[in-house]
């Protein structure tokens, strides 16, 4: 703005100096001073006009570098979010192993066996810390969106339309699905 108001006084003392001359340079012509004026007056409009926009213009380039910055923001965080997932999916199976091996741990396991549920335990804390949950299933209402049914059938304990089971969990990543949960449903 002070830029605008800057050159907005530089035109206004041109005007007043071409004005004075053309007065001290003709003065018996009055009506050739009102013309030269009126030109003058004219070409301060115009020049205010200019003005104003490439104010606007200014103005309307700084709003889209704005808007492009913001986009590129978005689109990073986006990005790292999908590079993130990705990653995280990776290490899935072997979680889904780990649950597995404790799951049928033999009555005799010993000692090495509470070695594979303390790194079960580390990996979920990891998966926790960055942000990762489980999908829970069990009994819910089927949602495509989160499940991925792998059989359809009869049950007379479970509502129809219900998960009967979880055949593998499911995990988000915040609002984003890494991996849906695989489940059985009740007919």
């Amino acid at each position: 703005m002070p830029e605008k108001k800057h050159h907005k006084h530089e035109v206004e003392e041109e005007v007043k100096e071409t004005g004075a001359e053309a007065v001290q340079e003709k003065p018996e012509n009055g009506e050739q001073t009102r013309i030269e004026l009126e030109e003058v007056m004219k070409r301060l409009e115009e020049a205010e006009a200019k003005v104003a926009e490439h104010l606007d213009g200014w103005q309307r380039a700084q709003a889209d570098f704005v808007n492009y910055k913001s986009r590129v923001q978005r689109d990073q965080e986006l990005m790292k979010s999908v590079m993130k997932s990705d990653i995280i999916k990776k290490f899935l199976p072997v979680l889904d192993d780990l649950e597995r091996a404790l799951q049928n741990r033999p009555a005799d396991a010993g000692s090495w066996m509470d070695g594979i549920e303390l790194i079960h335990k580390k990996l979920q804390s990891i998966l926790e810390s960055e942000g990762v949950t489980r999908i829970d299933a069990e009994g819910q209402l089927f949602d495509p969106n989160f499940h991925e049914a792998i059989s359809h059938e009869p049950n007379e304990t479970v509502e129809s339309g219900h998960v009967i089971a979880v055949v593998q969990n499911g995990y988000m990543l915040g609002e984003r699905v890494v991996r849906p949960a695989m489940v059985r449903v009740a007919q």
